[in-house]
């Protein structure tokens, strides 16, 4: 009778161990997993020294120095097409001929009606000679009292409306002149010649095409003058402020990365290109707003780059970079580094002492590329700064992602 409560009394001591176990086991994971703070590890960098530049970054678009659509001014098939494409051409080069048939026989018809007013002159000279001589008779027969008086003026009315005559077709052989003149220019039109040196960049319109030039001129083919590019970067306006003329620039193109084109910033658009949408200048029937207050806004940069080799092609994209100050020599820091501004314009950087602690620092900052800050006062050269922190669970993901980086297996396989 006294075996089985002690039995009882001992199963009751083990179920009591076994519960305040799995409490403590329960306690210890609540406190380590949400009441105990992660070991952190401070990433840091030394102030070093080096170079900063900083730069404005923008894309534009490479375009010929010259670029001329050398059209037709004269209607009528082309005849003839004396260009290819990627032909070089100097001035007064023959591009093509348009049939002139019709321009040659206009100027026939006014170098006839010319010459036939010529004839009509020519007449009334003859004419007016004779009546001179009548007029000097009458005038010796009249002293003599040989001929009436009428007579005498009837041989003066005769002269003067001769010389009127004369008078009113030279102004015609004036005209006449002009119109031959013209007839000229219009036949001369025919012959397309090239208005520059360059490079046939575009054929728009083929041998045996009839083109009419009654309300616009029909363009026949596309020049550039490849030798020198014109590169027009975009500049947003939050950038455009800090840009200006005379400041240097360089560029890369896509198929090249490796290779730097450098020039001088020339000109900066005084407006963008949406004023031509604006409605001051256009109906505003045909017209909606210049601009949306969400659409950016940019402002074109131009400079000229030389191109001896041909290498840079029309409509090339351009990766350009405004140089706004550069430095060598310099002490820098990580940007990341980089704290707070206060309001005198210094950082709050906090650097890591010898027995591990760490202080605040207020920092005076010059050129900074986002990447790399130029330090001015602060800091001194070996000091180091803290750039950011990691705890040991971010330590741990980080070597997996380069285990599984390198194809090493994932943990546990």
């Amino acid at each position: 009778m006294t075996a089985a409560p002690k039995k009882r009394k001992s199963r009751r001591g083990l179920v009591l161990l076994l519960a305040l176990a799995v409490l403590a086991a329960t306690g210890y994971y609540v406190k380590e997993r949400y009441y105990t703070a992660p070991a952190v590890t401070m990433m840091t960098a030394a102030v070093t020294r080096g170079s900063v530049e900083e730069t404005v970054l923008a894309t534009g678009q490479v375009r010929p120095v010259t670029l001329v659509a050398v059209g037709a001014q004269a209607s009528g098939r082309i005849i003839s097409l004396d260009v290819k494409l990627g032909d070089r051409v100097k001035t007064g080069d023959l591009i093509a001929e348009i049939d002139s048939v019709t321009q040659q026989n206009n100027l026939k018809t006014a170098e006839a009606s010319l010459a036939s007013i010529h004839a009509q002159r020519d007449e009334k000279e003859a004419t007016l000679t004779l009546a001179r001589q009548t007029l000097e008779r009458q005038q010796t027969m009249v002293s003599q009292n040989a001929v009436a008086r009428a007579d005498l003026d009837s041989a003066q009315a005769n002269v003067a409306t001769t010389e009127a005559q004369i008078a009113a077709l030279d102004a015609e052989i004036q005209s006449a002149e002009v119109a031959v003149a013209t007839a000229r220019v219009n036949l001369g039109y025919t012959r397309i010649t090239a208005p520059i040196d360059g490079t046939v960049l575009d054929v728009v319109s083929q041998a045996g095409q009839t083109v009419n030039a009654t309300q616009s001129a029909p363009t026949i083919v596309v020049l550039g003058q490849l030798d020198t590019m014109t590169v027009r970067a975009e500049i947003s306006e939050a950038d455009v402020v800090n840009v200006k003329p005379g400041q240097k620039v360089y560029f890369t193109i896509i198929g090249d990365p490796d290779h730097r084109y450098d020039a001088t910033l020339e000109t900066i658009d005084p407006a963008p290109d949406t004023i031509r949408s604006d409605a001051a200048i256009v109906s505003s029937s045909s017209s909606s707003s210049s601009s949306s207050s969400s659409s950016a806004i940019y402002y074109y940069g131009n400079f000229n780059v030389p191109n001896p080799d041909g290498r840079l092609r029309t409509y090339m994209t351009a990766e350009v970079n405004i140089v706004l100050g550069s430095a060598d020599n310099v002490l820098t820091v990580p940007a990341a580094a980089l704290g707070n501004r206060d309001g005198e314009g210094r950082y709050r950087v906090k650097v890591l002492n010898a027995d591990g602690s760490t202080a605040d620092r207020r920092v005076e900052i010059g050129l900074n590329d986002k990447v790399t800050a130029e330090v001015k006062s602060g800091l001194s050269e070996g000091d180091k700064v803290v750039t950011g922190e990691m705890t040991a669970a971010q330590r741990a993901a980080s070597a997996s992602s380069v285990r599984l980086g390198r194809g090493g297996p994932p943990p546990g396989m």
